[in-house]
């Protein structure tokens, strides 16, 4: 009884164990397997409460630790990932690699703009949605603000992007300063602004009670055949967006 209660946090750990590898290739620069590991966290994140719900194994330490483990794959590493954008935007690259891992080497290379810090906004108010959400009783069968691992997979997409969709125009949006900065605010706000927002979370498979989940999972599926990595941006506002017109029909 008492191993089958501690599968889910098990599972949950997997999700911190991913987000810390995440951190670490997001410090070096390799944005893209930052990414990598980033969804399989935010996988582990959603099975690890499914695998609660099936094994009736809920628990106060399983909510707590799922935010703890959220604050890094779902916190930490999308801040560090839009602080590295901007630098590169700023001209100053911030990037830690296996030869300049001692201090003076790593202080030396700091010479970043403090404009690139905007991008550490993300982290402090993905900080302060998980610590909300474990106190607000409102967002059990449904979200009020954007979710964390929905914010993220926003920000790492932009690296996806500018990595296997190098069209030029593309470029040039992704690497606007005041695209960046603008996301980062609006990143911010829309994880704590008082939007109800649907989850994905069945309680039935009937297609009348879950129509609008329905529907979204499969414009997501075209979407993202149709329009690859740039599909995820797209589908986070299709998101916020199908809350926001079904509201009384979730």
């Amino acid at each position: 009884m008492w191993i089958k209660k501690q599968i889910p946090n098990c599972i949950t750990l997997l999700n911190l164990f991913c987000g810390c590898i995440a951190v670490i290739f997001a410090v070096q620069g390799a944005l893209e397997l930052a990414a990598l590991f980033v969804m399989l966290g935010i996988g582990f994140d959603f099975f690890d409460g499914f695998a609660a719900r099936i094994l009736n194994a809920q628990s106060e330490i399983g909510l707590q630790l799922d935010s703890l483990a959220d604050m890094v794959t779902s916190g930490l590493v999308p801040g560090i990932v839009m602080f590295q954008l901007l630098s590169q935007v700023f001209g100053n690259p911030f990037y830690v690699t296996s030869a300049s891992w001692g201090s003076d080497q790593i202080i030396a290379n700091m010479d970043v703009s403090y404009l690139s810090l905007l991008g550490l906004l993300v982290t402090l108010a993905s900080a302060y949605r998980l610590a909300k959400f474990n106190i607000d009783t409102r967002q059990t069968t449904s979200f009020i603000g954007l979710p964390t691992p929905a914010n993220t997979l926003l920000i790492i997409s932009l690296p996806l992007i500018l990595k296997f969709q190098q069209e030029p125009w593309i470029v040039a949006i992704v690497l606007n300063k005041w695209f960046l900065i603008l996301l980062t605010l609006m990143s911010c706000y829309l994880l704590n602004a008082e939007i109800p927002l649907f989850s994905l979370k069945f309680k039935s498979w009937g297609f009348r009670e879950n129509k609008v989940r329905y529907s979204f999972l499969l414009l997501t599926v075209v979407l993202i055949v149709l329009l690859k990595f740039i599909a995820i941006p797209v589908v986070i506002l299709l998101y916020i967006l199908m809350s926001l017109v079904f509201r009384d029909n979730k």
